[in-house]
């Protein structure tokens, strides 16, 4: 009992201590991984997966993603500057990176590095279209994802330790049903919904940053309604799935595109019909 106690206050004070605020939405998250930590070590695996891959350089495609990027975080940097977060993206080494790859993905990797799969180009259709997965990894960047689901993963093993204490005096047969309870209550109940929620933040962070950039963010959803027409198998059930449905973000996605452009024109961003 005395541990048990000991562990809960622990924890508590871990939570207080270690959340940061997200510039976007305001919001304290969970986060005790510092970017001295975390960015190095993401930088080197980049580094070691662009030369185990096939990058395309040079082609229109890849100098159009990379403009993209470049004038999303460029409207990223507005947004955080008139929102008090000056300097926030500091320690940020953005590079974009077109990949030979036929799978339909793209990637972001703390402090700001991306990674766009030539098979997506086609299910993105247009500029807005690639606008739309660019921004969404951009913001998953920005948003300390990538620390945050680190953070919640340190704290899960944590909480497996204590409770493997705490069970230390009974029998195997009772230790073995806490170790697979403990697995599927923290990824199903926690974990999974936990990445969902990032997946949603970052759709409706990178519909206003692409917005705000220029692009239109009523094409997001349209996109995804590509996807979900060129979706081959049967999709998990969204509480299994990491991301949620693709019905769930083509609804998100056309509920928040009209929130987005209202946020862009502060910036004088009036392009839109």
């Amino acid at each position: 009992m005395k541990f048990k106690n000991t562990f809960v206050w622990l924890s508590a004070l871990l939570l207080v201590v270690s959340c940061k605020t997200n510039p976007f939405t305001g919001e304290r998250n969970l986060n005790f991984v510092s970017n001295d930590q975390l960015f190095p070590a993401s930088f080197e695996q980049y580094n070691q997966f662009l030369n185990e891959a096939e990058v395309e350089r040079g082609s229109a495609e890849a100098r159009e993603i990379q403009n993209l990027g470049q004038n999303i975080v460029n409207a990223a940097e507005r947004y955080l500057n008139a929102n008090g977060y000056q300097g926030f993206m500091t320690d940020f080494r953005w590079e974009f990176n077109l990949v030979k790859d036929d799978q339909a993905n793209a990637f972001a990797m703390p402090g700001g590095k991306v990674v766009v799969y030539t098979g997506i180009l086609d299910e993105a259709q247009n500029t807005n279209g690639l606008a739309t997965i660019m921004a969404h990894e951009i913001a998953h960047a920005l948003a300390d994802h990538g620390a945050q689901r680190m953070s919640a993963a340190q704290l899960q093993q944590l909480g497996a330790v204590a409770g493997s204490v705490a069970v230390s005096g009974r029998s195997e047969s009772t230790q073995q049903i806490f170790a697979q309870a403990y697995g599927l209550g923290t990824t199903v109940g926690v974990m999974l919904p936990f990445s969902r929620g990032h997946e949603s933040e970052a759709d409706r962070i990178g519909l206003t940053l692409m917005a705000i950039a220029g692009y239109d963010p009523r094409e997001a959803p349209e996109l995804w309604k590509r996807m979900q027409q060129n979706s081959s198998g049967q999709a998990p059930p969204e509480f299994l799935s990491t991301h949620p449905s693709t019905q769930t973000r083509i609804n998100n996605l056309t509920k928040w595109a009209p929130e987005a452009m209202a946020e862009a024109r502060k910036y004088g961003t009036t392009s839109f019909k």
